[in-house]
């Protein structure tokens, strides 16, 4: 493995490569499903830098059936290229993410939000590899508060069942509480939970508002244990989609009623009617979605992400 920063065409700045070690070796057999944190590395980085890891596996890696996958730049011919200033024959390919999480020893104090949730935190429908989620988005603004963003999105992901990975609920201790320097969640989850469950006649995955509502109380007592604060979203239109249904519907508008009104998070984004058709709020309007009914384009994610009041991350 090798790390660096990126230039604004994807290669290696001159002179910031680094090789990385895992306790001094320059590999890491790692076992199933558990975490391997690499040694420190001397890289200096200021805000919102682009950085580069390349990776060599020695061996066959599935490319289906992983828990989370994203594009990434794969070289088109077999070899170790993770010194290489550029890939050969490189393909973009959406394949199972291996390094979940850079740490980085800031200068001044920093606070951590990790977005929490599915497609639409992931930032699905977005230019590929171009950092366009809202996340992504709401990072560039919160970049001179003190404040660092963690994604945290899944597709696929659900609230109460396996869909692409661990539910949230399964997963929060790994993919959120324990993230170092964390203080605010932003929980944005549980349309595909409504979709699957709702969705098609005689679902064999039935679920009901309550069971999500319960779910993200879980969520946020967990949290509050932590002291970290939860800041809950409102699930965005849906309309058109594929698993759309009118009683998919009435629980997600049960669901983001409950979010705005039950006092259960300490902060709430209502996302739903900055993306809606004015004209019909139960779809996206044309301009935040080309394609699927379900997913916000560029467009979309940015108008997200410019909708939420700074304030609600606290102090």
């Amino acid at each position: 493995m090798h790390v660096g920063v990126a230039g604004p065409d994807g290669s290696v700045v001159a002179g910031t490569d680094h090789a990385v070690t895992f306790q001094g070796q320059s590999g890491v057999v790692i076992p199933a499903s558990a975490p391997a944190l690499s040694d420190a590395i001397d890289l200096p980085t200021k805000a919102l830098d682009r950085v580069y890891i390349s990776i060599h596996v020695p061996g066959p890696l599935a490319l289906r059936g992983a828990a989370r996958s994203l594009f990434q730049y794969v070289a088109g011919t077999p070899g170790d290229f993770t010194g290489a200033a550029t890939l050969p024959g490189v393909r973009l390919m959406r394949v199972p993410v291996l390094v979940t999480l850079v740490e980085s020893q800031t200068i001044a104090p920093t606070n951590v939000l990790v977005t929490l949730g599915d497609s639409i935190t992931e930032g699905a429908a977005s230019t590929a590899n171009a950092f366009r989620s809202w996340p992504d988005r709401l990072a560039e603004r919160v970049a001179g508060h003190h404040w660092a963003v963690v994604n945290a999105g899944i597709s696929g992901n659900r609230l109460l069942r396996y869909g692409a990975g661990p539910s949230a609920l399964a997963r929060l201790d790994r993919d959120v509480l324990s993230v170092p320097g964390i203080k605010a969640i932003i929980l944005m989850e549980g349309i595909n939970d409504i979709g699957r469950g709702l969705g098609a006649p005689n679902s064999t995955e039935p679920v009901t508002a309550e069971a999500l509502e319960a779910a993200d109380a879980q969520i946020i007592a967990r949290a509050h244990e932590h002291g970290i604060r939860v800041i809950g979203a409102t699930l965005t239109p849906y309309q058109g989609a594929s698993y759309a249904s009118p009683a998919g519907e009435a629980a997600r508008e049960a669901v983001n009623t409950w979010i705005k009104t039950s006092g259960a998070f300490d902060a709430v984004i209502d996302f739903a009617p900055v993306v809606a058709d004015p004209a019909n709020p139960l779809t996206f309007a044309k301009a935040y979605n080309d394609r699927d009914h379900l997913h916000p384009n560029d467009a979309g994610y940015q108008a997200m992400a410019d909708a939420v009041d700074l304030g609600v991350l606290g102090k």
